[in-house]
């Protein structure tokens, strides 16, 4: 099956999900746009149709297609603002150059119709137990309408690489820039906050969940009202064995689940979600399994597991 990550690249260990070619650090951008696949730029053009006498345009849409290939990408109205790969990276210039930002990540997936890079924000936090998580900040677009220009701050939990969104004073976690809208990466930058202040709400709620203890019969209910059936019991439940395998990571089977912040508590209720979304859920590869994690049905699983914990903890 072809793999919808097309190219990307990372510096570092090699990401979680396993995919990416190897740069050394501190690489200029424009070394990352060619290495993680994204030195082109998205063109347009009218929408043309076969007529009964000859060919026709169509004056509400444009096909969006690639500058290097000419392989098409979309049909999107006229109103669509594009976009390009190259402002993906530009988000992060002076972030890096002058915030202490380091990119991590970057790539085009499904053929160039998504595109993402990934920067450590180099804040991190250590919660009991050695339990290191940092702090990045992930940018993603795409040019088929499956997904707005959005900005996100995002932790990883090192022990395990489970990623997890960060939220912001946006009731969704992220900043998003429809594409009937221009996009100002200086407008996102002010409306993101860029600093301390989301990563120290995090912190202060990572510690919540990390001061709740959580018995397994509360485990059980928070399961089969995240994933379940909440009218039918736990054992009953017809995603049984997947609620089985979370409530074993849970129980001591997941990475760092032994950790002081993480055993029985709602912290490591979080993180058995959010390492079963992001290792061991059932996808057809890991690319499905990436894009899933960070932009689809996996990354609003997490986003509620996230909050739903919070509750308990309240």
């Amino acid at each position: 099956m072809a793999h919808l990550v097309e190219k990307m690249a990372y510096v570092g260990a090699t990401p979680w999900h396993g995919l990416g070619n190897l740069l050394a650090p501190k690489q200029p951008l424009e070394v990352w746009l060619k290495q993680a696949g994204m030195e082109w730029n998205i063109e347009s053009s009218p929408v043309h149709y076969q007529g009964q006498d000859h060919l026709r345009q169509f004056n509400d849409a444009k096909v969006l297609y690639r500058s290097d290939s000419g392989e098409a990408l979309s049909v999107v109205s006229n109103r669509y603002q594009v976009v390009q790969p190259r402002e993906v990276l530009e988000f992060y210039r002076d972030l890096v150059d002058v915030g202490g930002f380091q990119l991590e990540t970057a790539g085009v997936l499904k053929g160039g119709r998504k595109l993402w890079a990934l920067a450590k924000t180099g804040q991190e936090t250590m919660l009991k137990g050695n339990d290191l998580v940092k702090g990045y900040l992930l940018l993603a677009t795409a040019c088929d309408g499956t997904l707005a220009t959005t900005a996100q701050f995002t932790s990883v939990r090192v022990v395990c690489n489970n990623t997890l969104a960060i939220a912001t004073s946006d009731s969704q976690g992220a900043i998003k820039v429809p594409h009937s809208t221009k996009f100002d990466a200086d407008i996102v930058k002010q409306q993101l906050g860029i600093g301390v202040s989301a990563w120290q709400r995090f912190i202060v709620d990572m510690r919540k969940l990390a001061d709740r203890p959580v018995n397994p019969f509360e485990a059980r209910r928070y399961l089969v009202e995240l994933l379940g059936d909440p009218e039918m019991l736990f054992h009953d439940q017809p995603n049984s064995k997947a609620l089985n395998r979370v409530f074993e990571l849970f129980d001591g089977q997941g990475k760092g689940a032994d950790l002081a912040a993480a055993k029985g508590t709602a912290w490591g209720l979080v993180n058995a979600v959010t390492q079963f979304i992001d290792h061991e859920r059932r996808a057809r590869n890991a690319d499905n399994r990436l894009n899933s994690a960070w932009f689809g049905a996996g990354a609003a699983i997490k986003q509620k597991a996230f909050e739903q914990a919070m509750l308990l903890a309240a």
